[in-house]
């Protein structure tokens, strides 16, 4: 494509891309180890900083764009994902990120991220997923679980949360990735991936909010749990985990299922293969659910799969209607049809 270009020739770094502008995230917020992350992942990516655009919408996330030195746009709540589509349709050679939160993209915005991840528009999001909102100042999200006391819910939560992996990948979502921000090299990584898949990429980043829900995640990110209550999910390899490597997920039937090797005479034969490539979403969305105490929970690029983009055939579209339309200015508009002189 015309604008990818060759990342030695552009001799870009992280430093090329740090703001001016003053971080106002609280000390300790995971916020701060995702941003470091995006800025070693950008001179990776192989684009010119002018077409790079960071869009957001309302949140603590959504101040993004002012601390990564590219175009960016502060939208409104929950409308982050129109924006990045008028920007990447407008012109599609822009590498577009689009950055919220979990209450801003799956509450008001909610509407917007399924159509987006319906179109296959070829954007990547990044959701910051906290299990609160942290900007207002501690109510519970669409991803809060069930029962949690927040100042919104003094009594605990009785709405059932959503899990993003499985509501993107259920809207025909092409690329769904999880890591957590404990994981600067992972998330860095999976940046570049996202950013090299054609189509719309969403990772889900596990984030902490140290003031109004800290450690929401540390069953699965603590010293003591990730090693039990994480399985990192690589192409091609046998989903193995465990501290000793010694458990693995088989499918037993139409569930999934962790075994412990050598067990009942259990090999790593037996366990499933990882593939991210496959377009039935089955497998998949039982890989998104996962979830400790059952299941460890699947960190990794859980879905990558081919389609066509909506930025592409939209404009497949206009250059078709370009060879084919009689009216190709202002003036054959106005002198067609029918016509009367005064």
């Amino acid at each position: 494509m015309a604008n990818e270009v060759n990342v030695k020739e552009l001799e870009l770094t992280k430093a090329d891309f740090v703001s001016d502008q003053m971080v106002k995230w609280c000390p300790g917020c995971g916020d701060h180890a995702i941003l470091a992350s995006f800025l070693k992942a950008l001179p990776q990516l192989g684009h010119k900083m002018e077409d790079i655009v960071v869009v957001s919408g309302i949140g603590c996330s959504s101040r993004f764009p002012y601390y990564v030195k590219t175009y960016g746009f502060h939208g409104i709540h929950g409308r982050a994902a129109a924006l990045a589509s008028g920007i990447k349709i407008t012109n599609p050679k822009l590498n577009v990120w689009m950055v919220t939160g979990d209450g801003d993209s799956l509450a008001i915005g909610g509407n917007h991220f399924i159509h987006v991840l319906r179109r296959n528009l070829d954007i990547n999001i990044m959701l910051f997923n906290n299990r609160i909102y942290g900007l207002t100042k501690g109510q519970y999200s669409p991803t809060t679980p069930l029962g949690q006391v927040t100042k919104t819910s003094p009594q605990g939560t009785i709405e059932h949360p959503f899990n993003p992996g499985e509501l993107a990948i259920g809207a025909q979502g092409t690329f769904f990735a999880r890591v957590t921000d404990t994981n600067p090299k992972l998330m860095t990584e999976i940046m570049v991936e996202a950013s090299n898949h054609k189509g719309t990429s969403l990772i889900e980043f596990l984030q902490n909010c140290v003031i109004f829900n800290n450690k929401t995640f540390q069953e699965i990110t603590s010293r003591e749990a990730k090693v039990e209550n994480q399985i990192y999910l690589k192409a091609g390899e046998p989903m193995i985990f465990g501290k000793e490597s010694d458990k693995g997920i088989v499918l037993d039937g139409t569930k999934l299922e962790v075994v412990k090797l050598g067990e009942n005479g259990v090999t790593e034969k037996d366990l499933l293969i990882h593939n991210p490539y496959e377009s039935d979403p089955g497998i998949h969305i039982m890989l998104a659910k996962m979830a400790p105490p059952e299941f460890p929970a699947a960190i990794g690029v859980i879905r990558s799969v081919d389609n066509l983009s909506y930025d592409e055939q939209v404009e497949a579209i206009i250059e078709h209607e370009k060879k084919v339309s009689p009216i190709h200015t202002v003036t054959d508009l106005l002198n067609s049809g029918k016509t009367w002189e005064i």
